[in-house]
Protein backbone atom coordinates (compact mmCIF):
# COMPACT_ATOMS: atom_id res chain seq x y z
CA UNK A 1 0.00 0.00 0.00
CA UNK A 2 2.60 2.54 0.90
CA UNK A 3 4.24 2.14 -2.53
CA UNK A 4 1.15 1.88 -4.09
CA UNK A 5 0.30 5.66 -2.99
CA UNK A 6 3.86 6.54 -2.85
CA UNK A 7 5.56 4.81 -5.20
CA UNK A 8 9.58 5.08 -5.40
CA UNK A 9 9.90 5.23 -9.51
CA UNK A 10 8.40 7.48 -11.67
CA UNK A 11 7.86 5.68 -15.70
CA UNK A 12 9.00 8.17 -18.61
CA UNK A 13 6.51 7.41 -21.33
CA UNK A 14 7.37 9.04 -24.08
CA UNK A 15 11.01 7.77 -25.15
CA UNK A 16 10.10 5.67 -28.06
CA UNK A 17 12.41 3.07 -29.14
CA UNK A 18 14.77 3.78 -31.59
CA UNK A 19 17.32 0.59 -31.50
CA UNK A 20 20.55 1.02 -32.50
CA UNK A 21 19.75 4.83 -33.82
CA UNK A 22 19.75 5.75 -30.00
CA UNK A 23 24.06 5.50 -30.27
CA UNK A 24 23.54 8.41 -32.87
CA UNK A 25 20.49 9.87 -30.78
CA UNK A 26 23.23 10.37 -28.05
CA UNK A 27 26.10 11.67 -29.75
CA UNK A 28 23.78 14.10 -31.34
CA UNK A 29 22.38 15.50 -28.14
CA UNK A 30 25.57 15.31 -26.32
CA UNK A 31 27.35 17.44 -28.97
CA UNK A 32 24.20 19.81 -28.14
CA UNK A 33 24.89 19.88 -25.25
CA UNK A 34 28.50 20.71 -25.19
CA UNK A 35 27.41 23.50 -27.86
CA UNK A 36 25.14 24.97 -24.77
CA UNK A 37 27.85 24.81 -22.21
CA UNK A 38 30.58 26.04 -25.01
CA UNK A 39 28.30 29.23 -25.91
CA UNK A 40 26.97 30.41 -22.27
CA UNK A 41 30.97 29.72 -20.93
CA UNK A 42 31.99 31.89 -23.82
CA UNK A 43 29.13 34.86 -22.81
CA UNK A 44 29.63 34.23 -18.90
CA UNK A 45 33.93 34.50 -19.08
CA UNK A 46 33.67 37.38 -21.69
CA UNK A 47 31.61 39.81 -19.59
CA UNK A 48 33.44 38.75 -16.32
CA UNK A 49 36.59 39.60 -18.05
CA UNK A 50 35.75 42.94 -19.76
CA UNK A 51 35.65 45.77 -17.71
CA UNK A 52 33.29 47.48 -20.26
CA UNK A 53 30.69 44.72 -20.21
CA UNK A 54 30.16 45.47 -16.59
CA UNK A 55 27.35 47.35 -17.23
CA UNK A 56 23.74 46.24 -16.24
CA UNK A 57 22.27 44.79 -19.28
CA UNK A 58 25.23 42.93 -19.60
CA UNK A 59 25.02 41.51 -15.70
CA UNK A 60 21.68 40.46 -16.92
CA UNK A 61 22.85 38.61 -19.85
CA UNK A 62 25.07 36.86 -17.79
CA UNK A 63 22.68 35.63 -15.59
CA UNK A 64 20.60 34.80 -18.20
CA UNK A 65 23.51 32.61 -19.47
CA UNK A 66 24.03 30.97 -15.93
CA UNK A 67 20.45 30.00 -15.64
CA UNK A 68 20.62 28.17 -19.20
CA UNK A 69 23.70 26.41 -17.41
CA UNK A 70 21.58 25.25 -14.97
CA UNK A 71 18.38 24.16 -16.54
CA UNK A 72 19.97 22.30 -19.61
CA UNK A 73 22.19 20.69 -16.78
CA UNK A 74 19.09 19.67 -15.23
CA UNK A 75 17.99 18.01 -18.24
CA UNK A 76 20.44 16.78 -20.16
CA UNK A 77 22.05 14.65 -17.99
CA UNK A 78 19.59 12.34 -16.68
CA UNK A 79 17.89 12.85 -20.91
CA UNK A 80 21.68 11.26 -22.06
CA UNK A 81 21.08 8.54 -19.33
CA UNK A 82 18.10 7.75 -20.61
CA UNK A 83 18.42 7.68 -24.25
CA UNK A 84 21.06 4.49 -23.67
CA UNK A 85 18.53 2.73 -21.27
CA UNK A 86 16.17 0.00 -22.00
CA UNK A 87 13.84 1.17 -19.02
CA UNK A 88 13.21 4.72 -18.04
CA UNK A 89 12.32 4.61 -14.44
CA UNK A 90 13.73 7.69 -12.19
CA UNK A 91 13.63 7.77 -8.69
CA UNK A 92 11.07 9.40 -6.76
CA UNK A 93 13.08 11.89 -4.79
CA UNK A 94 15.00 12.66 -8.51
CA UNK A 95 12.10 12.82 -9.91
CA UNK A 96 11.19 15.88 -7.54
CA UNK A 97 14.49 17.40 -7.48
CA UNK A 98 14.63 17.32 -11.53
CA UNK A 99 10.88 19.12 -11.54
CA UNK A 100 12.40 22.07 -9.02
CA UNK A 101 15.13 22.45 -11.56
CA UNK A 102 13.48 22.78 -14.60
CA UNK A 103 10.78 24.80 -12.88
CA UNK A 104 12.99 27.52 -11.45
CA UNK A 105 15.02 27.87 -14.94
CA UNK A 106 11.55 28.98 -16.07
CA UNK A 107 10.68 31.28 -13.87
CA UNK A 108 14.10 32.67 -13.47
CA UNK A 109 13.95 32.82 -17.23
CA UNK A 110 11.11 34.78 -17.21
CA UNK A 111 11.72 37.17 -14.43
CA UNK A 112 15.58 37.92 -15.78
CA UNK A 113 13.80 38.90 -19.08
CA UNK A 114 10.80 41.65 -17.27
CA UNK A 115 14.10 42.85 -15.50
CA UNK A 116 15.87 43.18 -18.56
CA UNK A 117 12.51 44.78 -20.21
CA UNK A 118 12.52 47.43 -17.43
CA UNK A 119 16.29 48.30 -17.65
CA UNK A 120 15.41 49.00 -21.52
CA UNK A 121 12.33 51.17 -20.53
CA UNK A 122 14.19 52.90 -17.87
CA UNK A 123 17.74 53.67 -20.40
CA UNK A 124 15.01 54.60 -23.37
CA UNK A 125 12.21 56.33 -21.61
CA UNK A 126 13.98 57.82 -18.69
CA UNK A 127 17.56 57.98 -19.63
CA UNK A 128 18.49 61.44 -17.64
CA UNK A 129 17.57 58.74 -14.66
CA UNK A 130 18.80 55.70 -15.62
CA UNK A 131 22.44 56.07 -13.79
CA UNK A 132 20.10 57.38 -10.43
CA UNK A 133 17.69 54.35 -11.28
CA UNK A 134 19.61 51.35 -12.12
CA UNK A 135 22.56 51.79 -9.91
CA UNK A 136 24.68 48.43 -8.98
CA UNK A 137 22.63 48.13 -5.88
CA UNK A 138 19.27 48.27 -7.13
CA UNK A 139 20.77 45.87 -9.74
CA UNK A 140 22.02 43.62 -6.61
CA UNK A 141 18.56 43.58 -5.46
CA UNK A 142 16.69 43.04 -8.72
CA UNK A 143 19.30 39.97 -9.00
CA UNK A 144 18.52 38.57 -6.17
CA UNK A 145 14.81 38.65 -6.28
CA UNK A 146 15.16 36.84 -9.62
CA UNK A 147 16.83 34.02 -8.37
CA UNK A 148 14.73 33.99 -4.65
CA UNK A 149 11.13 34.40 -5.52
CA UNK A 150 10.94 31.71 -8.12
CA UNK A 151 12.95 29.41 -6.25
CA UNK A 152 10.59 29.34 -2.64
CA UNK A 153 7.15 29.33 -4.97
CA UNK A 154 8.42 26.64 -7.08
CA UNK A 155 9.34 24.92 -3.69
CA UNK A 156 6.06 25.14 -2.29
CA UNK A 157 4.91 23.36 -5.67
CA UNK A 158 7.16 20.57 -5.63
CA UNK A 159 6.51 19.62 -1.74
CA UNK A 160 2.58 20.05 -2.27
CA UNK A 161 3.14 17.92 -5.60
CA UNK A 162 5.54 14.99 -3.25
CA UNK A 163 3.09 14.97 -0.84
CA UNK A 164 0.05 13.42 -2.99
CA UNK A 165 -0.69 9.70 -2.77
CA UNK A 166 -0.52 8.50 -5.93
CA UNK A 167 -2.77 6.28 -7.93
CA UNK A 168 0.00 5.28 -10.52
CA UNK A 169 3.79 6.58 -11.67
CA UNK A 170 3.06 6.67 -15.86
CA UNK A 171 4.56 10.67 -16.69
CA UNK A 172 3.76 11.18 -20.13
CA UNK A 173 6.93 13.17 -20.82
CA UNK A 174 10.97 12.69 -21.32
CA UNK A 175 11.48 14.69 -17.82
CA UNK A 176 9.77 15.47 -14.66
CA UNK A 177 6.95 17.60 -14.95
CA UNK A 178 4.63 18.69 -11.81
CA UNK A 179 1.13 18.89 -13.72
CA UNK A 180 1.30 14.85 -14.99
CA UNK A 181 2.63 13.86 -11.68
CA UNK A 182 -0.44 16.27 -9.79
CA UNK A 183 -3.26 14.35 -11.98
CA UNK A 184 -1.38 10.97 -10.71
CA UNK A 185 -3.35 12.05 -7.49
CA UNK A 186 -5.91 9.49 -5.82
CA UNK A 187 -6.67 12.67 -3.43
CA UNK A 188 -8.12 16.20 -4.20
CA UNK A 189 -5.61 18.51 -5.78
CA UNK A 190 -7.46 22.24 -4.89
CA UNK A 191 -4.81 23.53 -3.20
CA UNK A 192 -2.10 22.20 -5.64
CA UNK A 193 -4.08 24.08 -8.30
CA UNK A 194 -4.83 27.05 -6.21
CA UNK A 195 -1.00 27.29 -5.17
CA UNK A 196 -0.22 26.39 -9.08
CA UNK A 197 -1.86 28.94 -10.09
CA UNK A 198 -0.65 32.35 -7.39
CA UNK A 199 3.11 30.86 -8.57
CA UNK A 200 1.76 31.01 -12.80
CA UNK A 201 0.71 34.23 -12.57
CA UNK A 202 3.38 35.48 -10.49
CA UNK A 203 6.44 33.73 -11.62
CA UNK A 204 4.86 33.59 -15.67
CA UNK A 205 1.94 35.46 -16.73
CA UNK A 206 2.95 38.92 -14.69
CA UNK A 207 6.63 39.14 -16.25
CA UNK A 208 5.33 38.59 -19.98
CA UNK A 209 2.62 41.21 -19.47
CA UNK A 210 5.40 43.88 -17.91
CA UNK A 211 7.77 42.52 -20.82
CA UNK A 212 4.60 43.83 -23.29
CA UNK A 213 3.58 46.91 -21.26
CA UNK A 214 7.55 48.14 -21.38
CA UNK A 215 7.77 47.23 -25.04
CA UNK A 216 4.52 49.41 -25.73
CA UNK A 217 5.53 52.39 -23.92
CA UNK A 218 8.76 52.19 -25.58
CA UNK A 219 6.99 52.11 -29.41
CA UNK A 220 5.16 54.91 -28.43
CA UNK A 221 7.67 56.97 -27.36
CA UNK A 222 9.97 55.73 -30.88
CA UNK A 223 7.17 57.02 -32.83
CA UNK A 224 8.11 60.51 -31.88
CA UNK A 225 11.94 60.25 -32.04
CA UNK A 226 14.17 60.36 -35.23
CA UNK A 227 15.08 57.22 -37.29
CA UNK A 228 18.62 57.40 -35.90
CA UNK A 229 16.94 57.07 -32.58
CA UNK A 230 14.53 54.53 -33.72
CA UNK A 231 17.86 52.50 -34.93
CA UNK A 232 19.87 52.69 -31.85
CA UNK A 233 16.12 51.15 -30.00
CA UNK A 234 16.02 48.36 -32.36
CA UNK A 235 19.54 47.73 -32.20
CA UNK A 236 19.97 47.57 -28.48
CA UNK A 237 16.42 45.88 -28.21
CA UNK A 238 16.07 43.47 -30.96
CA UNK A 239 17.70 40.64 -28.98
CA UNK A 240 15.70 40.68 -26.08
CA UNK A 241 12.63 40.61 -28.11
CA UNK A 242 14.05 37.85 -30.04
CA UNK A 243 14.88 36.09 -26.48
CA UNK A 244 11.66 37.01 -25.38
CA UNK A 245 9.18 35.94 -27.76
CA UNK A 246 11.75 32.58 -28.76
CA UNK A 247 10.66 31.56 -24.84
CA UNK A 248 7.00 32.73 -25.08
CA UNK A 249 6.56 30.33 -27.49
CA UNK A 250 8.05 27.45 -25.81
CA UNK A 251 6.57 28.39 -22.69
CA UNK A 252 3.45 28.06 -24.10
CA UNK A 253 4.40 24.86 -26.26
CA UNK A 254 4.74 23.49 -22.77
CA UNK A 255 1.59 24.39 -21.17
CA UNK A 256 -0.90 23.21 -24.70
CA UNK A 257 1.02 19.97 -24.11
CA UNK A 258 0.74 19.68 -20.50
CA UNK A 259 -3.36 19.88 -20.76
CA UNK A 260 -3.25 17.38 -24.12
CA UNK A 261 -3.10 13.88 -24.12
CA UNK A 262 0.57 13.01 -25.29
CA UNK A 263 0.12 9.91 -25.95
CA UNK A 264 -2.47 10.42 -29.13
CA UNK A 265 -0.05 12.43 -30.54
CA UNK A 266 2.69 11.19 -33.40
CA UNK A 267 5.39 10.92 -30.48
CA UNK A 268 8.60 12.09 -32.42
CA UNK A 269 6.35 15.42 -32.83
CA UNK A 270 5.35 15.18 -29.26
CA UNK A 271 8.76 14.90 -27.85
CA UNK A 272 9.81 17.61 -30.02
CA UNK A 273 7.64 19.67 -29.08
CA UNK A 274 8.28 19.20 -25.28
CA UNK A 275 11.85 19.05 -26.03
CA UNK A 276 11.44 23.36 -27.19
CA UNK A 277 11.23 24.16 -23.57
CA UNK A 278 14.52 22.96 -21.93
CA UNK A 279 16.63 22.72 -25.56
CA UNK A 280 15.61 26.16 -27.55
CA UNK A 281 16.09 29.06 -25.62
CA UNK A 282 19.88 28.09 -23.61
CA UNK A 283 21.01 27.71 -27.64
CA UNK A 284 19.09 30.85 -28.63
CA UNK A 285 20.50 33.13 -26.25
CA UNK A 286 24.21 33.23 -26.49
CA UNK A 287 23.94 33.31 -30.25
CA UNK A 288 21.39 35.98 -30.29
CA UNK A 289 23.38 38.31 -27.82
CA UNK A 290 26.55 37.04 -29.17
CA UNK A 291 26.14 38.11 -32.50
CA UNK A 292 23.49 40.79 -32.12
CA UNK A 293 24.68 43.40 -29.72
CA UNK A 294 27.87 45.08 -31.28
CA UNK A 295 29.66 45.24 -27.68
CA UNK A 296 29.66 41.66 -26.98
CA UNK A 297 30.84 41.11 -30.82
CA UNK A 298 33.72 43.23 -30.81
CA UNK A 299 35.21 41.78 -27.36
CA UNK A 300 34.33 38.47 -28.78
CA UNK A 301 36.27 39.35 -31.68
CA UNK A 302 38.96 41.22 -29.91
CA UNK A 303 39.32 37.54 -27.60
CA UNK A 304 39.84 35.76 -31.10
CA UNK A 305 42.29 38.00 -32.29
CA UNK A 306 44.52 38.12 -28.71
CA UNK A 307 44.39 34.35 -28.58
CA UNK A 308 45.68 33.86 -32.26
CA UNK A 309 48.72 35.42 -31.46
CA UNK A 310 49.68 33.50 -28.26
CA UNK A 311 48.58 30.16 -30.38
CA UNK A 312 51.45 30.98 -33.31
CA UNK A 313 53.92 31.67 -30.28
CA UNK A 314 53.48 28.61 -28.45
CA UNK A 315 53.77 26.93 -31.87
CA UNK A 316 57.36 28.79 -32.18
Amino acid sequence: MENGTFPPYFNLTMFVNLGNYRYLAFVLCLLLYAFIILANLVIIVLISREKTLHEPMYIFIMCLSINSLYGSAGFFFRFLRDLLSDTHLIPRTACFAQIYVIYTYASYELTLLGIMAYDRYVAICQPLNYHNKITSKMVSKLIAFAWIYPGFSVAACVYLASRLPLCGNKIPKVFCANWPVVKLSCASTVINNLVGMLVSTSTVFLPLAFVMYTYIRIILICRKRSSEFKSKVIQNCLPHIVTFVNYSVTVFCDVALSRMDLEALNPFLAIMLSLEFVVIPPIVNPIVYGLKLPEIRKCLLNMLSCSEPERTNHKK
